[in-house]
């Protein structure tokens, strides 16, 4: 009864499995002293990928994937496919446990199968490092999914995908509210895809700035760190130019940043405000996007989009603002300097490199 009280049957199988995986390990390195990967950390990592991904779980991985990437992609498509593979994985998963024990019976069989699927699945295309940071970071398995396929597409480090889940990209990319006119303006698939690369907010960790940095301050480092800032805006995004010179009726203007979306097939003009929105940055904006349709943009290409960033905006004021434009605009919030991951930080540009680098532009 003393015994029973001070130990329950979940608390003394966990000690032994942990006691089984110390030995584990350990006899792995007597008999394998030459290989690596078997530390009690490690083995642990494995037993829970293993309880993970069992094989019902594999199964809809696969009719999962297939139909994130057959689809066009959309936020509502994505959400759905998403819930849905959450909800089979859970049913089966339910369905199969009253049938573990005969399972168990025909270990080389079910082995078998399970390897071949295994190699089948999204599962083997990325490495064991993003596998443990998703496993560390990521409890939801439909954003498992999601992030595997951004590994994939990006070619993103494990370094880098660690930053973004801290950085909530799933959240900011597909949960987001997106304050665009799209819909309204461009035509499908591409009022969808537009809408399913926008984020909101934009974080820029790499942008070494204090809270009160003029616009000409920040966007003098996303042009100078060009690459983190094209990881941050998302797959297709080509740097074209910044401060773009246009003489117009006898004045200059100069547009902020300037981008091509090899996927949507059109000029991105980027405007930035060190300050919250208002009203009259979509007029702004929108006479950047003229000015690209007119001067830049060739036959062959689909008409400009235009991206505000600023620092906070009322959604209220920015729908009645985006009312009555006639081009493709969004606008999102961005964020500056966070706190950083310290295993993230050898990612990022230090101080110095900074400094080095606004010199060379002065």
């Amino acid at each position: 009864m003393e015994f029973g009280a001070t130990y329950t049957s979940a608390s003394i199988s966990k000690r032994l499995g942990a006691k089984i995986i110390d030995l584990l390990a350990k006899d792995l390195k007597t008999e394998f002293p030459k290989l690596k990967g078997f530390s009690v950390r490690n083995l642990k990592y494995m037993r829970k990928f293993a309880l993970d991904y069992p094989r019902p779980v594999i199964e809809q991985l696969i009719i999962a994937t297939e139909q994130l990437r057959s689809e066009e992609t959309s936020i509502t498509k994505v959400q759905k496919t998403l819930t849905t593979f959450v909800q089979q994985v859970a049913a089966q998963m339910q369905n199969s446990s009253s049938h573990q024990t005969k399972k168990m019976q025909q270990p080389a069989a079910q082995n078998e199968v399970y390897n071949d699927l295994f190699l089948q699945s999204i599962l083997a295309r990325i490495s064991w490092s993003h596998h443990l940071v998703l496993m560390d970071k990521v409890p939801n398995i439909g954003q498992r999914l999601w992030y595997m396929l951004h590994v994939i597409e990006r070619g993103i480090s494990r370094n880098i995908l660690g930053l973004q889940i801290e950085g909530n990209l799933f959240e900011r990319q597909i949960k987001a509210k997106k304050i665009t006119n799209f819909a309204r303006i461009l035509p499908l698939p591409q009022s969808d895809m537009a809408n399913y690369l926008l984020k909101d907010p934009y974080i820029f960790d790499f942008v070494q700035a204090k809270e009160n940095a003029d616009e000409r301050d920040i966007e003098s480092q996303l042009a100078n760190h060009v690459t983190k800032f094209l990881l941050e805006l998302g797959k297709g995004f080509a740097f074209i130019s910044r401060q773009q010179h246009f003489q117009i009726g006898g004045s200059d203007f100069y547009s902020d940043l300037i981008f091509y979306h090899t996927r949507l097939k059109c000029y991105v003009v980027v405007e930035l405000k060190a300050r919250p929105f208002q009203p009259g940055d979509v007029s702004q904006l929108n006479f950047y996007v003229n000015l690209v349709n007119d001067k830049l943009k060739a036959k062959d290409d689909n008409p400009t989009i235009g991206l505000l960033l600023c620092k906070g905006k009322n959604e209220v004021v920015a729908e009645y603002s985006l009312m009555g434009i006639s081009n493709a605009l969004g606008i999102s919030d961005y964020q500056l300097s966070k706190v950083v991951p310290e295993e993230i930080k050898s990612q990022l540009p230090d101080i110095k490199e900074i400094e080095k680098e606004l010199k060379e532009l002065d």
